[in-house]
């Protein structure tokens, strides 16, 4: 008989349930064809779902919206670790060792988070394509854009906590998604930020590793230094130390498993 194939649901870049960025994971013996796993991030119905498959290294590791495979996230790989670390899949290495389709992704199972070792992804200034600043409804103190996203730097936290945007209007612009950050008001936080990806399914992202590899660069050339704790301040919140290393991005989080079940179909 086949074994059922068991599923998690994690809040990552948070030490308590119901905040952070829930992810689901599930791990497989073998891969199932891209409809198969597009229909269950569909049905799980989260910003992403991660599947893992083991290899000789560690394992293979993909990401999907409910609409799309996606390049890098980290909340989702940082949620991976963690069931890796609880189902014990490699007791005996610390470092858990992903491939994906950003190459090889690290993550490091410490005792108070998780550190992940990730590409970074600066940007570069550039105009705002049509309709994106309307769909924002604010006056940018600056715009860039790296490989997946826009970045629009305003004037204050009070501005990216306020933000409002015409989903439908930015679901237009042509980029994975849409990083919206400001310095942050509060004495704990280095900068918080905002992110939009309604082009992949994913109207507003709750918190969002794989901005921070962009977010990292930006800040440490507007700030002179290498070593930031972020808020992403969205409804459910959560926080990001980030740590700028060379042409990699260290990004630490806690995460909670919140839920556990089975797929009773294969």
């Amino acid at each position: 008989m086949t074994a059922p194939l068991r599923y998690f649901v994690v809040d990552a870049f948070t030490d308590r349930p119901f905040a952070g960025n829930p992810a689901a994971v599930v791990p497989l013996p073998d891969w199932r064809d891209k409809a198969w796993l597009q229909s269950v991030a569909m049905e799980m119905n989260l910003s992403e779902t991660a599947f893992l498959v083991p290899n000789a290294q560690g394992f293979d590791l993909r990401w999907f919206t409910p609409k799309v495979e996606v390049d890098l996230c980290g909340h989702a790989t940082l949620a991976s670790a963690l069931v890796v670390s609880h189902l014990s899949l490699q007791a005996d290495r610390p470092e858990i060792l992903f491939s994906t389709r950003s190459g090889i992704l690290k993550a490091l199972v410490q005792q108070d988070r998780i550190q992940l070792d990730f590409p970074i992804k600066p940007e570069t200034e550039a105009e705002p394509p049509p309709g994106l600043m309307e769909a924002l409804a604010v006056t940018p103190k600056y715009v860039g854009k790296n490989q997946f996203d826009y970045l629009v730097e305003v004037e204050s936290e009070a501005e990216v906590r306020g933000l409002a945007p015409d989903f439908k209007q930015l679901s237009k612009v042509a980029c994975r998604g849409i990083i919206v950050t400001a310095p942050s008001a509060d004495a704990r936080f280095d900068f918080v930020s905002r992110f939009f990806a309604p082009a992949a399914g994913v109207d507003e992202d709750p918190v969002t590793g794989s901005a921070h590899c962009c977010l990292a660069d930006f800040w440490k050339k507007r700030l002179g230094k290498d070593k930031f704790v972020a808020f992403q301040a969205s409804a459910r919140g959560g926080v990001v130390h980030v740590e700028v290393r060379e042409d990699r991005v260290l990004l630490g989080g806690q995460a909670v498993i919140v839920a556990q079940g089975e797929l009773l179909v294969a």
